[in-house]
């Protein structure tokens, strides 16, 4: 088990569990990991991203420091989206890309997320190599001289990233009224004017970032003050950022949460019907709604689920050359277009889907019937081996079959906690409400 590197990189509380040293040795391994077989005689670079939060600029300076003393060029780009240092990487053909934030967390925690210079995040293995250099005697390359990293400031970056986001579109928004929560965020830097700029008319809140306010009753995991300004301003659509602009939850004009799951099916669809949906296949976690699955199979569209995660997403695309997946939160990622999720391209993409077939969100969405979910956390003494108790399965196996197809069941154990974690679906809330019940009763009797 890792002890450093969580499922997004390394997080933790700014100056406390994340600290600058820790930061600075950070950039020193990465900086030497990851431009291992590269040439040492040609100028080695990374980009550096950071989101609004107070503690960025410290940790921006630590990691920088630590880049910069193993030999690297570093350009850093100041406050931008994490999938725009996934995009600047590659673009300025950068040996590796960091972004510092804590996505949807609180202000008091920040992140180190680094990519490689493909713009994906990085492997298990490599994760695994800088957990072993962070608790080892620092003896890696000290540079001297002239071959001391060096630093350029390339905050006009963000404008590349911003012009490439438009390139993705044919088509402008003139006529449409668009409201959108930066959740005073990365996103502030860039989605407000290129919405302007494709000719929509745009009203924006979460839009005044302060170092402390990023996520705090906004953004995509607090959407209720866009659901109203949606109504209070007539909009046709909105869209809620999370802090380093990776996720989107829109809003439809009657001020219903459109969530991940109803995203991918709105643009999977689109693409689908237009041929471009690589091997027919949209990528989804286990989390999705039962409906997701069924509605994509009467529009005969394949569904592939993963674990939770979007790095469990993006390996299964990768694998199988698909080009479209996420997950419910928010996480969408469009491969053709860029290696990680995406809020402001998703946004884009959704609201290009709504002019091209000239409906409403919730127009687009209305085929696709969510089924009831009640999730229940079961505590318990010892989660390890619930999975091969034979009354516990049974109890499980029985109301599959009373389901009989028409819902579903997961039951796994939590990865952090002694929780065993028992979600159902299915048609009525009753019915889940029943099962979820009884399941959760036969746990607690038969593990504590």
């Amino acid at each position: 088990m890792k002890k450093y590197f969580g499922t997004d990189g390394v997080r933790g509380v700014a100056n406390s569990s994340l600290t600058p040293e820790l930061a600075y040795k950070l950039g020193r391994i990465g900086g030497y990991l990851i431009t291992r077989g590269a040439n040492h005689s040609k100028k080695r670079k990374f980009v550096v991203g950071r989101d609004t939060r107070l503690s960025g600029e410290m940790l921006e300076s630590s990691l920088i420091a630590g880049l910069m003393s193993v030999g690297i060029e570093v350009i850093k780009l100041g406050v931008i989206p994490t999938p725009g240092v996934a995009y600047l990487t590659r673009e300025l053909k950068a040996h590796g890309g960091v972004m510092i934030s804590a996505s949807h967390n609180p202000f008091e925690d920040n992140g180190i997320k680094f990519f490689d210079h493909k713009g994906y995040k990085l492997s298990d293995e490599l994760e695994e190599e800088f957990e072993v250099l962070i608790d080892s005697e620092d003896t890696l390359p000290r540079p001297t001289g002239e071959h001391v990293g060096r630093l350029e400031v390339g905050t006009h970056y963000t404008k590349q990233f911003s012009e490439y986001l438009k390139s993705t579109i044919k088509n402008d928004f003139t006529g449409m009224k668009i409201a959108l929560d930066c959740a005073n965020g990365a996103s502030t830097s860039i989605a407000p004017l290129l919405f302007k700029e494709l000719g929509a008319e745009v009203i924006t809140i979460g839009n005044n970032p302060n170092g402390t306010n990023i996520n705090v009753n906004c953004g995509s995991t607090h959407p209720e003050n866009l659901q109203k300004l949606v109504i209070q301003e007539k909009a046709d659509i909105g869209l809620a950022f999370d802090g380093d602009a990776d996720r989107l939850i829109a809003v439809d004009k009657n001020g219903n949460i459109i969530d991940g799951d109803q995203i991918l099916y709105v643009c999977g669809v689109s693409l689908h019907q237009k041929g471009i949906l690589k091997n027919n296949t949209v990528v989804s976690t286990v989390m999705s709604n039962f409906g997701f699955k069924k509605i994509l199979d009467s529009q005969d569209i394949n569904n592939i689920q993963t674990q939770v995660g979007d790095r469990y997403v993006l390996e299964e695309m990768m694998k199988n050359d698909y080009t479209l997946g996420g997950e419910q939160s928010g996480h969408i990622i469009f491969l053709n277009h860029n290696t990680t999720g995406d809020g402001i391209l998703s946004g884009l993409q959704l609201v290009n889907v709504l002019v091209e077939e000239q409906k409403t969100l919730s127009e687009l969405v209305l085929p696709f019937k969510k089924y009831p979910q009640l999730l229940v956390n079961v505590k318990v003494s010892n989660k390890q081996g619930w999975d091969q108790n034979a009354n516990i399965l049974n109890s499980i196996s029985k109301h599959e079959k009373d389901l009989n197809g028409n819902g579903r069941i997961l039951v796994r154990a939590s990865g952090t906690e002694n929780l065993i974690r028992v979600m159902a679906e299915g048609e009525t809330e009753e019915i889940v409400t029943s099962i979820v019940e009884n399941i959760a009763n036969v746990i607690q009797q038969q593990i504590n």
